[in-house]
């Protein structure tokens, strides 16, 4: 009887058992977990892969996209936080991991965190530094954005009324708690700046908890009213409450009723204050009425308006002094112009031109044949020199030496002139040119003669 052989496993079907095992175990369904985060880097609309760990043991850890848009704080490497999810087996690496369904810090506030990450973010990018524009004194139209059903609405409509009630109040309802207030929020903010014919844009709620503030700390919203091109008061939950949204808007208020009074002015005070400006302006223009009926009876009793001859009897009499003085200038410049005139002409007559034409060309044949008899004198010389140089240049020619009976001698091998007896050898073979053909001649004896006049044969 033969033993049965064991029945062996492949590894998909072990790994298979154990997850199992995991997935069905009660007591990992729900787990609560305190850790470390470790391995954390952000992937922005994934899901999140990381690991949480302790000192003596380490777990990975998965947490899906649909679940950490739900986290308000942004995880960091270090960070200890409180999870709850489930633990079960990755099938095709067989290591066991949690899948996290919330996590919020240990030992502080989730939201908390998340508003001091977020004002932090958005303090570093100047958000909240730039530049704050003044609300408009006299707002003909003002934007609301806010619950139509709170007493948000009813605050600020009741103190516009009382202060300033040509102002238009329109209301833009919006969701200011809970899911979906983020979105609505934005949305009204860009349709109030789309319409754009809006003075000022007030936007806010009561006051409440952090949670039921929180959709005024949601960073598209801070960004949004950061982004406004109409000044925006905020008034956002009580004094003690301050937003994101607060340090982004143009003006913070810590109530509606603020609000309202600091987007309006009161309309009883500005009517007083536009009749003591009439009454002032009144009384500077009947000063100035007065002192200018002064000043024209002060001119109507002058000498000049009761004797106005006078303002010109002084002017009369200068401008016949001028007068007689021009004729008289005239008259002298005439004159001095006409001997002028009579002493041009008479030169004129001294100088005939036709004179001085025949005295010029005169001069000019003159100089003329002065001028040939020079070149033709001076081309003799020339002549008579070049045939001075040209006997010149005869005399020291080779043929007329070579004609009196000179010679000079060649080596034929190498061209060159021989000037020296230390030039030839015995039995070297010369050329010898004469005035009428060369001589090819053998050294056959050469006699050196000494400084001193010796003679010595070699």
């Amino acid at each position: 009887m033969t033993a049965e052989m064991p029945k062996y496993l492949t590894v998909s079907a072990l790994t298979q058992y154990i997850k199992r095992k995991f997935d069905f175990d009660p007591y990992l369904d729900q787990v609560y977990l305190r850790g470390e985060i470790s391995n954390f880097r952000l992937r922005p609309h994934n899901h999140q892969y990381f690991s949480l760990k302790d000192d003596g043991a380490k777990i990975n850890a998965i947490m899906f996209k649909s679940a950490f848009e739900h986290v308000k704080f942004e995880p960091e490497v270090g960070m200890q936080v409180l999870v709850t999810g489930r633990i079960s087996v990755y099938e095709p690496t067989g290591n066991y991991q949690i899948y996290i369904n919330s996590m919020i810090p240990d030992g502080i506030g989730e939201l908390y965190l998340a508003y001091e990450q977020l004002k932090k973010k958005l303090a570093d990018e100047g958000l909240f530094s730039q530049e704050k524009r003044p609300l408009p004194r006299f707002p003909k139209r003002i934007a609301v954005i806010t619950s139509p059903s709170g007493a948000v609405i009813r605050d600020i409509i009741t103190t516009t009324r009382r202060r300033y009630p040509i102002a238009q109040l329109v209301l833009f309802p919006a969701v200011v708690q809970g899911e979906g207030a983020k979105e609505s929020l934005v949305h009204r903010l860009r349709q109030v700046n789309a319409i754009g014919n809006f003075d000022t844009i007030i936007i806010g709620r009561g006051g409440g908890s952090i949670e039921d503030l929180w959709p005024f700390n949601e960073e598209p919203v801070v960004r949004a009213i950061a982004a406004s091109e109409i000044p925006v008061v905020s008034s956002v939950g009580h004094e003690t409450d301050t937003t994101l949204s607060d340090l982004a808007a143009d003006v913070r208020a810590a109530t509606p009723t603020a609000a309202a009074e600091l987007a309006t002015p009161v309309l009883q005070d500005e009517l007083i204050r536009l009749q003591q400006q009439k009454l002032r302006l009144i009384q500077a223009l009947q000063q100035a009425i007065k002192i200018s009926h002064t000043q024209l009876v002060r001119l109507q009793q002058s000498y000049v308006f009761t004797n106005p001859k006078r303002l010109y009897e002084n002017y009369l009499q200068r401008l016949d002094l001028a007068k007689q003085g021009l004729v008289r200038n005239l008259v002298q410049q005439l004159k001095t112009q006409q001997t002028h005139f009579a002493d041009l002409t008479r030169r004129l007559h001294l100088y005939r031109p036709n004179r001085q034409i025949e005295t010029a060309q005169q001069r000019i044949f003159e100089q003329k044949q002065r001028l040939l008899q020079a070149f033709q004198q001076y081309l003799q010389t020339r002549m008579t020199q070049m045939q001075n140089l040209a006997q010149s240049l005869d005399h020291l020619s080779p043929l007329k030496i070579l004609g009196r009976g000179y010679s000079y001698v060649i080596d034929p091998v190498s061209g060159a002139l021989i000037q020296s007896t230390e030039n030839v050898q015995i039995n070297q073979t010369i050329a010898v040119h004469m005035k009428d053909g060369i001589v090819s001649a053998k050294v056959t004896h050469i006699k050196k003669e000494h400084e001193h006049g010796e003679q010595k044969d070699i």
